[in-house]
């Protein structure tokens, strides 16, 4: 939650300003103080260079504002009248200083009516000086901020107006600082310091003297490392030298200036050792880049290099930086070289002809020329995509046409995505299954290279040896999930990006649907029909859903109790949180991880998804659509394996933010204590026991379709399943010989055969446990009207189930069978509260159906009945944009529904199909 004064209101007073300063910032608040009806009367800015105007200087001159370009004001300590004169011309009532790094004499500053102010990048008094923002980050400080305040004879001494803060992230560098706070609140707060002075409620509040510093610009002799210092120190140093003056380190005899500095948090990467000068340990040239050491033995990663000459390269390339040969360009390739050669010349005027050797930087270019040029290029040659850093990686001429043209061929694009698959010609079609653990957008061997088999339910054969992920791989997998969160190109990206690549992997599932939903059957045993409507077909339908909501998530402004004389103004931010621990179970192995990932990733967080041991082919399958569809490294990792070591570690895991777990309620209280270790939060849908009532006055032909669809879909092996029906008395009978009449209609066999209506289970294990359960009912003096055996065939097929006579201390009425066992109470006629209690008495609360045709009778159930969501008339309709999820032992949280609401409520009107 963030609080500010908000200046939004209606000023009665304006007065007419000078400004002296410079740059883009500048020329913000120029415009903004213009807007809201203040009177410029003059600018005061410095003189053009290598003949460009400065900003501040260019958007006056469009006004028709008097300029003032001054190179200096002061000669020899003392004023220069015929400048002070100058200034005195325009009347100000006012000057205002917005970043201006020229000394302005006390006989300027103090000559308008209300005085001056200056806006300056610090938290006064701390960090005095034209480098507060570096020196922010140098000494590692938790909070930065501005502050306008009242200019005097000091520096940066005068009484406080007002000041802003921010929180300093760990890999926040000055330009992050100045783009997402600095600049833009900076420009807002000097506007509102302008109106409080105009309105006389301008406060001056003396600068205290303790916690003052002042700290004067780096020198480059002065930016040196010093090696013996923890790796946050050293981070600190070079991301607050970064770009100006650049901190370095003597390496192979010569000056390299380090550029992108990030901590690193993971296990000591493979690389090329690098001999550094006052370094006791060598860093380590790396495929990410340098990483350099700490005295605490924690590592730094550095992203860029620069050398003596100005050539700047990325650390990753240090050995191979001298291997580029130049390229002969193509008739085509020298047309496009001139067409941006034209373009140079047109943003560097000043200079005569553009050399091979002309620096774009040195020859007058700023930050806001980069963003000029790879416009006017990207107009002509839309199928070169240029970034702003590929300009400071190439300044001169004929290294960014070298550059450029190698982008232009395609030679700088990622490495192909390598995928060793388990190929099976099967359902009329060829399906490739990648096999690997997922880690950073690479398909690699478990760390310990071990493997384990994973099982065809319809005939128990062995589909594939699967990489069985180690405690190290959650490690890697983890921190790849936290640099792509915290540095990558992920965190960076605007949400409607985030959109279109989550649309585009919706696209690719679409596309592969035939061969996803022929995985999924084959290794879950999910009937083909089925697999390709509910399992894939809702995955699809869930990722366009979240994709949809990636630039909609919003927060709230509250109205609160007004601190006179300001007006107040609160607002909430969603925010993502980061790496998000996501553990799915084996029933719906696609659709599960749609359910969990994609609300993850449309907020903008990073995954690390554990599939079940049995089901994992689907989730790799997944992964490899994903590096297609153009996800960035780290941003999905899937860890196939034993969830007892693999969900445990990333249970614990301290950079792990979220944990989201479906499966049974004993694993579910497990996560829970584990998350403890770090308060990370934690969404469970877990076990249930969901109780279907079906009252005499119901539509009993449908009542008995959808109530076998209750139990029976997906061979039972489903969240919601109608664990128990309560049938009325007077229809009991009548029910239960309708329903034993359509089980024995249904087909059971092979899953990929369309005409099947039953699958196998989906592993030995379960339909071991699901005999030994209907043994159980047996046993307790249930009556076991249908089935209750496996099937005489290959795999692992049990036949549908029916048990009357259930009374409710059984096991079978208390208990989940997560199979086709339906288990049928009966309850007295028109016992409405009766059935109720006993529906109730229960430690679940996921689901619930009531079949009626009384719509009062329907509303009352399903207000008293304890559970997430209700049925009325029908059965297992989910949808993507309800909120799904439990009560009691149930779990808590929610799946799918509205992004832009609390996504842990559970204060949920659950959803009525009209009757």
């Amino acid at each position: 939650m963030v609080c500010f004064n908000s200046f939004y209101q209606a000023y009665q007073h304006k007065l007419k300003l000078a400004l002296i300063g410079q740059s883009i910032f500048g020329q913000e608040v120029y415009n903004k103080l213009r807007k809201e009806g203040h009177k410029v009367v003059g600018v005061f800015t410095v003189p053009d260079k290598n003949g460009q105007a400065d900003p501040l200087a260019l958007a006056a001159e469009k006004d028709g504002t008097p300029v003032f370009k001054f190179p200096r004001w002061r000669a020899k300590g003392k004023p220069i009248q015929e400048v002070v004169a100058a200034y005195k011309s325009v009347g100000a009532e006012l000057n205002v200083l917005p970043f201006c790094t020229q000394f302005i004499p006390m006989d300027v500053i103090d000559c308008p009516k209300h005085g001056s102010i200056i806006y300056h990048p610090s938290i006064l008094p701390r960090h005095r000086g034209a480098s507060a923002i570096n020196w922010t980050l140098i000494q590692g400080d938790k909070k930065a901020g501005f502050t306008i305040f009242w200019a005097d004879d000091g520096l940066d001494t005068g009484p406080i107006l007002l000041q802003r803060e921010c929180d300093v992230g760990q890999n926040d560098t000055v330009d992050d600082l100045y783009n997402r706070f600095l600049f833009p609140e900076g420009i807002k707060a000097m506007v509102e310091a302008v109106h409080l002075i105009a309105d006389g409620k301008a406060p001056r509040i003396p600068q205290p003297k303790e916690g003052a510093t002042y700290e004067g610009i780096q020198k480059k002799e002065n930016a040196e490392i010093s090696w013996n210092q923890p790796a946050a120190a050293l981070h600190n140093w070079i991301r607050g030298h970064d770009k100006v003056p650049g901190a370095w380190a003597t390496i192979d005899g010569q000056v390299v200036t380090f550029y992108g500095s990030s901590l690193l948090d993971a296990s000591v990467p493979a690389g090329q050792e690098l001999a550094i000068k006052g370094a006791s340990r060598p860093g380590l040239v790396t495929k990410n880049g340098l990483v350099v050491f700490g005295n605490d033995g924690k590592m730094v990663l550095v992203r860029n290099l620069q050398f003596e000459d100005g050539k700047m390269i990325p650390a990753s390339k240090y050995f191979s930086a001298d291997e580029t040969t130049a390229l002969e360009l193509t008739e085509e390739e020298k047309k496009m070289a001139e067409d941006i050669r034209a373009i140079w010349k047109g943003i560097l005027s000043n200079v005569a002809v553009i050399e091979d050797s002309t620096d774009f930087f040195k020859s007058g270019a700023s930050s806001m020329h980069v963003v000029r040029m790879l416009e006017e290029i990207k107009q002509k040659y839309s199928g070169l995509q240029l970034q702003n850093e590929d300009v400071y990686m190439a300044t001169k001429f004929a290294d960014f046409i070298q550059m450029a043209v190698r982008k232009f061929r395609g030679e700088d694009k990622e490495e192909e995505l390598v995928i060793d698959y388990i190929s099976k010609n099967v359902n009329n079609m060829t399906v490739n299954m990648p096999y690997q653990c997922f880690i950073n957008g690479h398909f690699i061997n478990a760390d310990d290279g071990k493997t384990y088999d994973t099982i065809n339910p319809a005939d128990g054969s062995i589909i594939a040896s699967v990489s069985s992920a180690s405690l190290a791989d959650v490690d890697k997998a983890v921190a790849a999930a936290k640099e792509a969160f915290e540095n990558g190109e992920w965190g960076r990206m605007n949400a409607r990006e985030r959109g279109r690549l989550m649309y585009r992997l919706a696209d690719l599932m679409e596309e592969h649907q035939e061969e996803l939903a022929t995985i999924e059957s084959i290794d879950s045993g999910a009937v083909y029909t089925l697999a390709l409507k509910t399992h894939v077909g809702m995955s699809v339908q869930t990722f366009r859903y979240f994709a949809g909501w990636c630039d909609k998530i919003q927060g709230a402004t509250i109205p609160i109790n007004q601190a006179r004389p300001n007006h107040n103004l609160t607002f909430t931010k969603k925010e993502p949180i980061g790496v998000c621990a996501i553990v799915i179970p084996w029933n719906y192995p696609l659709m599960m991880l749609a359910w969990k990932s994609a609300a993850c990733l449309a907020a903008g967080n990073t995954l690390v998804l554990k599939p079940a041991q049995v089901t994992p082919l689907t989730s790799l399958k997944f992964a490899e659509l994903s590096a297609k569809a153009g996800f960035p490294k780290g941003v999905i990792n899937i860890l196939p394996g034993s969830g007892g070591l693999v969900g445990q570690h990333l249970s614990e895991h301290p950079d792990v933010r979220k944990v989201g777990f479906t499966g049974s309620t004993p694993t579910g209280k497990q996560i829970m204590k584990s998350a403890a270790t770090n308060l990370k939060k934690v969404s469970l849908e877990l076990g249930g026991k969901s109780p279907l009532i079906i009252f005499n006055d119901c539509e009993l032909d449908r009542a008995v379709k959808m109530g076998m669809g209750a139990v029976y879909f997906n061979k039972g092996e489903n969240c919601i399943a109608a664990g128990r029906l309560f049938v009325e008395e007077s229809i009991h009978d009548e029910f239960v010989r309708k329903v034993v009449e359509e089980i024995k209609k249904m087909k059971i066999g092979d899953p990929l055969d369309r005409s099947t209506d039953h699958g196998p289970q989906n592993h030995k294990a379960h339909l071991e446990k699901l005999l030994q359960y209907c043994e159980t009912g047996v046993k307790e003096g249930a009556t076991l009207v249908y089935g209750g055996r496996q099937v005489r065939r290959p795999g692992f097929f049990m036949e549908p189930t029916v048990f009357t006579d259930v009374e409710d201390h059984m096991y079978i009425a208390q208990e989940e069978s997560f199979g086709p066992v339906m288990v049928i109470s009966k309850f007295k006629n028109g016992d409405v509260d009766g059935v109720l209690r006993r529906a109730n008495t229960t430690e679940y609360g996921l689901a619930s159906g009531v079949f009626t045709k009384d719509i009062s009778k329907a509303l009352y159930i399903s207000e008293k009945l304890e559970a997430g969501t209700v049925f009325i008339n029908t059965y297992n309709k989910t949808d993507v944009a309800a909120p799904f999820g439990g009560f009691k032992q149930s779990g808590f949280g929610k799946d799918l529904g509205n992004l832009s609401t609390a996504p842990h409520s559970i204060s949920y009107v659950p959803p009525i199909t009209a009757i």
